[in-house]
């Protein structure tokens, strides 16, 4: 580092008694683990034995430290998260508030603006948004692939006497009183000390705000075992560095710690040497580390500086980075990677939980000027570096996450798996419940009832057959589907020249509905209606509303609508606003909903219900973001209202300098029968023949056949000479095969027929599409009746990936096994053998 010339200060240091401010100037400057190492052994009467002391004063502190965040990523931003707790805490004494009292602002976001009155408007605009993170840094240093990580915040910082009440303890609880601040447990972020390195240093210096006091800094680590100890501990412990008894310290004006424009004068900087950090975030830490950021924190209370620097990456242009959420690169309103239009919120008022916001994002297939291969993985290398697709937060900070599995098993939302990223905020939920929901290493989910009911909920909810995202992926579905006539009727060839024994069949049977198909009398069907379209004048959203009513007549008297006691019903309302007036970083709107009078059926029996004087103690309320005009509000009665209760409700869309209200009244019906499939629905499912059809695919565009591209378009699955086939799996059902009739794979197997005609090409087509598609067919069933999972090990590291079917299948066939089955031994040697 710039600030001091390590080989200068060790010489000039040997020759001397070494002062606090030498030791620390040292420590500060050695860029990895080795040489603190070297400075340890140089100086054995500073780091003699009875200089060091257990962190939290408890020699049995290993497994509180070790049992804590599971990955380096996570760790981290505990110490960021301390870090914003610290700024905000100045900013409170600096206006004379004591952080505790009624006084104190109640929620981190509250504290944002009224700390920030002014500023925290124009985050959002470059210039002011890197100004502010200024105030916490995170910058790199030491080796490239192994650097030293440095935090600064411009926070309240310490008094040297009080470190082993803040950094260094353990589970006091210091911060449970304060309530716009994120850390409770008071760990000090030690969770981070695990990952630094094999020796586990770090180092921490600090400064009260107000200038009292000298700048203290203490060195910790994992204590080594002597022989002795090796012997009869059963464990090491965690320790930090004192001087006679104290806490090292000296006095300052100003230190040059090689800060971003700036020296450091008061608050915390803490420098985590050979940080640990996981590849995909090791290089640029300006870019690579600042995506992982972005992940975890995806809506920071303040924004955050990331700096590397030009001794490590000299060739590098954008060494310096200011970070301020996903949240906020999500919702640009010239994000490129996001369909604006297809993207929208829930909120949720429910008994299970209290209040949730959910988010989901939809990613574009394909960004301009890059194909679908190269989009997929800037998305994922962008958005989903840690392979987070459903984020569930507190206060912006992730504290738990969901793979794409839950989109592909819970929803049963395949083709949305690599497009679609939700965010559940649990910031106002009710803290009963939400406590079992995370462990208090916040990084990861509990194994509990709650954890569970809310993951039912969510997938009930967003997985609805008439829900947002089905809609976007029927879309898709639809892009990939043609006229299945002439597939169906070789489909029937096939299955009737295949020894389908009653094993085989019960084999089968078992992931699809087989069932025998009677012979039907020929039915002359009636000609289709011809359907007149009616001309839609096109939806012109505006940025603010002009209106806002409800569907329907609403006489002010008369219910508009009677709501199930066991069901739930939607509140439609018309409006002119565009669909992310909820969700948008700039001038959002809000929708309120109150309860004006309710009148109980006194001749009803039922529980008596208490004081009602919101909706949500009637209703389980659901608010969507716009939609092309349209906002829904859904309606679900708690169980302590009953039928013939009426209520009298208002709905107010709010805009700047003006409200909309709807009032209207509501009444409890009776509850709802539960639906029988028609007869439509009946006779449709008897005409399907129990197993998934397969569609062809060509590179060029053929009758009764789709495209690679259309394929890759819905899928973000690679298309070309090398794939024989895609399986397109809907959570536990296998829906459609489809098979690459342009593949290397069967080009190589006609090339064999010499002079071929076009019957004998015929024939090779037929081998070809029945072998692939009985394979698939039967790999597919074999490894879910058995529940195998696929898990991928990535980057020759510790880390794993839960790999769908679909993509192991694809990846299967095109390394040599259908080249196999066409040329040795074809489907029937399969199903005989499968069937014995």
């Amino acid at each position: 580092m710039k600030g001091f010339q390590l080989s200068q200060i060790i010489k000039l240091l040997t020759m001397f008694d070494i002062t606090n401010e030498e030791l620390f100037k040292l420590l500060y400057s050695s860029p990895n683990e080795k040489e603190v190492d070297k400075i340890i052994q140089k100086y054995p009467d500073v780091f003699k034995e009875e200089n060091w002391a257990p962190l939290g004063g408890n020699p049995s502190n290993f497994g509180v430290i070790e049992n804590q965040q599971s990955n380096p990523i996570a760790a981290l931003i505990e110490k960021l998260t301390n870090s914003i707790d610290a700024i905000l805490m100045k900013k409170c004494y600096e206006v004379g508030i004591n952080p505790k009292s009624t006084e104190a602002p109640q929620s981190m976001e509250e504290a944002v603006r009224y700390f920030y009155p002014n500023e925290y408007k124009n985050w959002d605009l470059a210039t002011f948004r890197k100004k502010q993170s200024e105030n916490l840094q995170i910058l790199a240093h030491g080796d490239k692939l192994n650097p030293s990580l440095i935090i600064y915040d411009d926070g309240e910082g310490q008094h040297p006497d009080n470190f082993e009440n803040t950094f260094l303890s353990l589970l006091k609880g210091n911060k449970n009183e304060i309530h716009f601040v994120q850390g409770k447990y008071n760990m000090g972020g030690s969770g981070a000390i695990v990952f630094c390195g094999e020796k586990s240093y770090q180092l921490i210096a600090s400064k009260r705000y107000d200038n009292t006091g000298k700048f203290g800094f203490t060195l910790i680590r994992e204590h080594p075992l002597s022989k002795e100890e090796e012997r009869t501990k059963k464990n090491t412990w965690y320790e930090y560095l004192i001087i006679n008894g104290k806490i090292p310290a000296f006095g300052i004006k100003e230190i040059d710690l090689n800060l971003y424009n700036r020296k450091f004068k008061t608050g915390t900087i803490i420098k985590l040497y050979s940080y640990d950090l996981p590849s995909g975030s090791r290089s640029v830490i300006s870019r690579d580390l600042n995506q992982s950021i972005n992940e975890y924190l995806f809506n920071p209370a303040l924004p955050i500086f990331t700096i590397d620097t030009k001794e490590r990456y000299p060739d590098d242009i954008n060494l310096e980075r200011d970070l301020y959420g996903l949240k906020y690169r999500l919702e640009q309103e010239d994000n490129k990677y996001i369909e604006q239009d297809d993207s929208f919120s829930e909120v949720f008022n429910d008994e299970l939980f209290g209040k949730a916001k959910v988010s989901c994002y939809i990613f574009k297939t394909r960004i301009k000027d890059k194909s679908v291969k190269e989009s997929r993985d800037t998305i994922r290398r962008e958005f989903f570096k840690n392979n987070m697709s459903v984020l569930f937060s507190i206060n912006g900070q992730v504290h738990g996450n969901y793979s794409s599995e839950f989109i592909s098993r819970a929803l049963k939302l395949d083709l949305l798996k690599n497009h679609l990223l939700i965010h559940v905020d649990c910031s106002e939920m009710n803290y009963s419940f939400r406590k079992e929901l995370f462990m208090a290493s916040r990084d990861r989910l509990k194994d509990s009832k709650e954890t569970r009911a809310l993951r039912k909920f969510l997938a009930k909810k967003l997985g609805a057959t008439n829900g947002r995202l089905s809609e976007i992926e029927k879309r898709k579905r639809d892009s990939i589907s043609v006229d299945a006539g002439d597939t169906k009727d070789l489909l029937r060839s096939f299955t009737k020249s295949f020894p389908m024994n009653s094993e085989l069949l019960k084999l089968l049977g078992q992931t699809f509905k087989l069932e025998q198909k009677k012979e039907k009398p020929d039915i002359k069907k009636e000609p289709k209606r011809k359907t007149i379209k009616e001309d839609f004048e096109p939806f012109k959203p505006q940025r603010f509303p002009s209106y806002f009513k409800l569907k329907g007549h609403n006489d002010g008297e008369k219910e508009v609508a009677k709501i199930p006691l066991n069901g739930e019903k939607n509140i439609r309302f018309e409006s002119d606003v565009e669909n992310q007036y909820f969700d948008r970083i700039e001038e959002p709107g809000i929708l309120r909903i109150a309860l004006l009078n309710f009148k109980e059926n006194e001749n009803s029996g039922g529980i008596k219900p208490g004081k009602i004087d919101q909706i949500e103690d009637v209703f389980n309320v659901n608010v969507s973001s716009p939609k092309d005009g349209t906002i829904k509000i859904s309606m679900n009665p708690k169980k302590e209202v009953k039928v013939g209760d009426a209520v009298k409700m208002k709905v107010t869309l709010e805009s700047p300098g003006k409200e909309f209200d709807e009032i209207f009244w509501v009444k409890i019906g009776d509850s709802e029968a539960k639906k029988e499939p028609s007869k439509k629905e009946k006779d449709a499912n008897d005409d399907m023949l129990g197993l998934p059809e397969f569609i062809l695919t060509y590179k060029e565009s053929k009758e009764n056949a789709i495209t690679w591209e259309q394929v890759e378009e819905a899928t973000s699955e690679d298309i070309d000479y090398r794939t024989v086939m895609y399986p397109l799996v809907k959570g536990d059902s296998l829906e459609c095969i489809y098979i690459n009739m342009d593949s290397t794979v069967l080009k190589s197997f006609k090339s064999k027929y010499k002079n071929a005609d076009e019957k004998q090409l015929e024939l090779a087509n037929r081998k070809y599409i029945s072998s692939v598609y009985f394979h698939t067919l039967f790999l597919y069933t074999i490894t879910k009746n058995n529940k195998y999972r696929i898990i991928q090990d990535i980057d020759n590291e510790k880390n794993s990936l839960d790999i769908g079917l679909d993509r192991y299948l694809t990846t299967l066939f095109q390394n040599h096994y259908s080249e196999f089955i066409l040329n040795f031994g074809g489907t029937n040697e399969l199903m005989q053998g499968l069937g014995e």
